[in-house]
């Protein structure tokens, strides 16, 4: 894993708060997060062996951070510590309403964009050792370049999770394996809204011609859909009765996907599997916090009546 840490700070209120205007809130929470450090959590939680590259700064909240990857199974003496800024912060403010629980989430990036090509240059004589690389857009895009051109080079897998939203070259787009926008990051790269089904067709066809093999858009209630060479693949979402922050819904699902697709579960219920994953995490508040283990997602996905045998390989 090469990403993103970034403490998050959690303000809940009955609704967003309007320019120029003063609200009471309903309270206030602190919790690990970044795309990067979640995802590299919730695939340790899942059973498997994530190192974690990224950097953090010389403080509070970049010890809390290192400690809560720590406490979760994840490698972090590839991570690095600086002086030269603080560690990310995650502005995020949480509505609930009738129609819903939605987020509104402002980054200050910090440390994460201080990642320097020299500091990831060993890569290019280890990374044949990974089964996967994941990558996401919170660090310095030069630095997801060149760790992706390693990995390419090497025959490793490499997943990308678009967000939040950036350009992405047709070179880099070409040493991906997978690539994993929302709907939202997606209508950025392929420059039309994506809102139908026929929508979601036309764009993966369009990122599958600029060179990536697989383009798994991920689409909220709507479940999610994935596409390559062989045609397109459709997952549902995992209802559930509260969503109490979907902060890192996103993270548990691409993590748990890639888990998955690393011991060798087939795309669609790798999807399946993921979209438990996320249906657990979306009920529960803070994003590492609500990143559920192996254990439980098995215990869901039974609740609901799947059948566990697919699934045999991530037990192992």
């Amino acid at each position: 894993m090469v990403g993103s840490f970034v403490m998050d700070l959690i303000v809940r209120a009955r609704r967003f708060v309007n320019a120029g205007e003063t609200i009471l809130g309903e309270d206030f929470t602190t919790a690990s997060g970044g795309k990067g450090a979640n995802q590299a959590v919730q695939a340790a939680l899942l059973g498997a062996r994530v190192d974690m590259l990224g950097k953090v700064g010389n403080d509070d909240f970049g010890r809390r951070m290192l400690a809560s990857l720590t406490e979760r199974g994840v490698d972090i003496s590839r991570v690095m510590v600086t002086d030269e800024s603080s560690s990310a912060i995650g502005n995020i403010q949480i509505q609930e309403s009738e129609q819903g629980t939605q987020n509104r989430i402002v980054v200050i990036p910090g440390a994460n964009m201080l990642i320097r090509p020299e500091e990831v240059a060993f890569l290019k004589e280890e990374i044949g050792r990974y089964d996967m690389v994941m990558l996401q857009h919170e660090i310095p895009l030069g630095i997801n370049e060149l760790v992706a051109a390693y990995a390419h080079a090497a025959g490793v897998p490499v997943m990308l999770n678009p967000a939040p939203a950036a350009p992405v070259s047709d070179a880099h787009l070409a040493n991906l394996t997978y690539i994993s926008p929302n709907e939202h990051e997606g209508a950025d790269l392929v420059g039309f809204p994506i809102v139908t089904e026929e929508d979601c067709r036309r764009a993966i066809e369009a990122l599958l011609r600029r060179g990536v093999k697989n383009v798994m858009i991920t689409r909220g209630s709507e479940g999610a859909v994935l596409g390559n060479a062989e045609g397109l693949t459709f997952s549902p979402c995992v209802k559930v009765e509260h969503v109490a922050d979907p902060t890192a819904a996103g993270d548990s699902f691409v993590a748990a996907f890639c888990t998955a697709t690393c011991v060798g579960i087939k795309h669609q219920d790798a999807m399946l599997f993921a979209a438990h994953a996320a249906s657990i995490t979306v009920s529960r508040m803070g994003a590492q916090p609500s990143l559920p283990s192996l254990a439980e997602v098995f215990d869901y996905m039974q609740l609901k009546g799947v059948d566990m045998a697919r699934f045999a390989a991530l037990k192992a």
